[in-house]
């Protein structure tokens, strides 16, 4: 796509996104945009469609298929990594992610099964170099990722520099899509306004990611229902919005799917699932200073 091509879209899309975001209502049925009858089809045709109808704030019984079983914290041991891809099993999760490091071994540890390796590039700050995110990409690829999820240059965005943060993404979207493998691109919402959300957005659509996702988990901020109702609006039904970042109990998920969502990374997924089904929560540790709140 010609550059001056793209920064128009980018400012058809941040004029059309906030005057929505104001008005608050749908382009299909001129009704607010909270009750517009389709709202939740562009979240079934960007992944879901596998779990079943839903509506306003049930979530599919097979709910465990939304969620990315995550662990990303510094200090994560061996004996942990294997427990998450037992849990990932057992559970039906849709992957784990985790650290790069550990590709190899969640992959052996999952094979067979229909669980898949996500893993994170250029994690968590984004400022890492173009070439060794692509790098990064190919290197994950080979050790058996199926999904990866990339922090754009948020520095990068803040200061116009539209080309260089496409080129960025383009760099993960490119090895993935040409050996199958999902992609995400993080913008980490909490540091952005809305017009630079859905620039990044934007980017990230036409760079022909996968998905787009809220958070790291080690930002400011995790996922909000206002941010994926945003991201959604602008990425429209033919990309994944995946929220993460703070996503600790049932409710919080059925609502950012409801608000869009096709994805949510956590690390309580278990107590998700236990909650989902009516069974007995399992405490959530609080995150030690420092850590994740993923």
């Amino acid at each position: 796509m010609q550059w001056n091509e793209l920064q128009k879209i980018i400012a058809e899309e941040v004029a059309a996104a906030l005057s929505r975001q104001r008005t608050r209502t749908c382009d299909c049925h001129a009704v607010l945009y909270d009750c517009c009858p389709d709202r939740v089809r562009g979240v079934i045709d960007a992944g879901a469609s596998r779990l079943g109808l839903y509506a306003g704030e049930k979530v599919p019984a097979g709910v465990a298929s939304l969620i990315d079983h995550t662990l990303l914290k510094a200090d994560a041991s061996r004996q942990e990594i294997e427990k998450l891809c037992k849990e990932a099993r057992e559970f039906g999760f849709a992957t784990v992610c985790i650290n790069p490091f550990w590709v190899a071994t969640a992959a052996r540890l999952l094979k067979g099964s229909q669980v898949g390796v996500c893993t994170v590039v250029g994690f968590p700050l984004g400022a890492t170099a173009t070439d060794v995110k692509h790098f990064e990409t190919r290197r994950a690829i080979f050790d058996g990722a199926t999904e990866v999820d990339m922090v754009i240059n948020v520095g990068a965005l803040k200061s116009g520099e539209l080309g260089m943060v496409e080129r960025d993404i383009a760099a993960v979207v490119g090895p993935c899509r040409d050996c199958g493998v999902l992609s995400k691109v993080i913008i980490e919402a909490a540091l952005l306004t809305d017009e630079e959300k859905v620039t990044a957005c934007t980017l990230s659509k036409a760079a022909g990611a996968d998905y787009v996702k809220t958070s790291t988990g080690f930002g400011p901020g995790g996922a909000t229902v206002a941010d994926v109702e945003l991201m959604r609006r602008v990425v429209g039904p033919d990309i994944g919005v995946k929220a993460a970042g703070g996503v600790r109990d049932y409710e919080a998920l059925k609502n950012l799917v409801s608000a869009g969502a096709s994805r949510v990374g956590a690390s309580a997924g278990v107590k998700i699932i236990q909650e989902s089904k009516g069974g007995p929560p399992t405490p959530a540790a609080p995150s030690p200073p420092g850590k994740s709140s993923y």
